[in-house]
């Protein structure tokens, strides 16, 4: 049975706080960072590991997260992480990212909430960056976890992955940095934003600062209740909907009524109790201004941008390149996809997911997921291409 979350009770940002359980997370001053728009901050990048560095620095592996993910890759809810390892089933111990052989780095990604450099974070002047953070960019952001390598000593990876969002810093990583990275691993992503993936970050970011209690996005002073948890909430309901499918939500929900009355009469169908419940729960442990900023990276995305285009970045990978799609998938498309196998030099034959879930189904599908990413890290680095 869902629990009930009673909005009258959420804080005014479900950040991680300084002075907060630091549970399994590490913190690193990586000084100040270029901003790709001009100007510079001062970074701090929380991040977990598993495993151990080996004595050359040839077996760290990059996972990089989604938009309301975290450096929480593995491991249970407990204090000081609200929720479960969201790819346990993918990394640990003998599992396809093997933490007895590989490093395994995950960084809570730039202008997050769980202890990175964030709106939420404390600012020069002592108080929440708020309204005051600069904006950043995907290049910002692969750029902060460059220098987090560089602190740990990590010249080379030989894996970087990331899926969704973490995907299109994946893609840069591979643009930006080719000599930082063996393998590359691009789950459900892109390397442009498309229009109807701004249009859809957009009508998120509006959810967000229309609320009444946004204050422009200067509210980390207000009592439980009266932050902008309404228009969090109505931001992840948006995007909810372009992780799942039609076919999913059709056989789940249907017309289903919650409850026996008429919805004319006042009563509601089950599919939005749904929406109603995955929204407030990401109120709960998550920051609007954080959603807001980087739904703004994805927005400007486009590893092209004054790079000649799309194609021509992407040809300047020399990692070896997996791309791995969810067939149900409608917020990452196809084309989207096949545009990075067809350009990349050192790319594979594009693989797929079968999943009954969306693009949610890299979170779901862990054997397929584990079956291909575990082909892929033990093929050697130079190996014939299958195409």
């Amino acid at each position: 049975m869902r629990q009930t979350i009673d909005p009258r009770t959420l804080p005014a940002t479900g950040a991680w706080r300084e002075g907060d359980p630091v549970g399994n997370r590490r913190f690193a001053d990586v000084g100040e960072l270029l901003l790709d728009g001009g100007g510079s901050l001062g970074v701090t990048l929380a991040y977990e590991t598993w495993g151990r560095l080996n004595a050359d620095g040839t077996n760290a592996v990059l996972v990089l997260h989604a938009l309301t993910g975290d450096s929480h890759v593995v491991g249970e809810a407990g204090e000081g992480h609200p929720t479960a390892g969201w790819w346990s089933a993918v990394v640990g111990p003998g599992k396809a990212i093997d933490t007895d052989r590989y490093f395994v780095l995950a960084p809570n990604i730039l202008g997050g909430c769980q202890g990175s450099t964030g709106p939420s974070s404390i600012g020069p002047d002592g108080t929440p960056w708020g309204s005051r953070f600069p904006q950043i960019t995907t290049r910002d952001q692969a750029a902060a976890e460059l220098l987090l390598a560089d602190h740990l000593g990590i010249d080379r990876f030989a894996l970087v992955v990331g899926a969704s969002l973490g995907g299109q810093r994946a893609v840069e990583w591979g643009v930006q940095f080719p000599d930082r990275v063996a393998r590359l691993a691009v789950v459900a992503s892109n390397a442009a934003t498309s229009a109807e993936q701004i249009a859809f970050a957009h009508a998120q970011i509006l959810a967000i600062t229309g609320d009444a209690n946004f204050n422009g996005g200067d509210y980390y002073d207000a009592e439980p209740g009266h932050g902008p948890s309404h228009g969090l909430s109505l931001a992840r309901q948006i995007a909810h909907i372009t992780y799942r499918c039609t076919g999913e939500l059709a056989e789940r929900f249907g017309r289903i009524q919650q409850h026996a009355e008429e919805p004319l009469e006042g009563g509601r169908y089950a599919v939005q109790s749904y929406l109603d419940h995955h929204g407030w729960k990401l109120a709960r442990r998550f920051d609007a201004n954080s959603y807001a900023t980087i739904s703004r990276t994805m927005m400007t995305h486009d590893v092209g941008r004054n790079r000649g285009g799309v194609s021509t970045a992407l040809e300047q990978m020399t990692a070896r390149v997996l791309v791995l799609g969810v067939n149900s998938d409608r917020l990452f498309l196809p084309y989207e996809l096949a545009r990075i196998t067809t350009n990349a030099p050192r790319a594979e034959q594009l693989q797929w997911i079968k999943s009954y879930h969306g693009h949610d189904g890299f979170l779901i599908e862990n054997d397929q997921v584990s079956r291909v990413l575990g082909r892929f890290l033990a093929t050697p680095e130079h190996a014939r291409i299958r195409r």
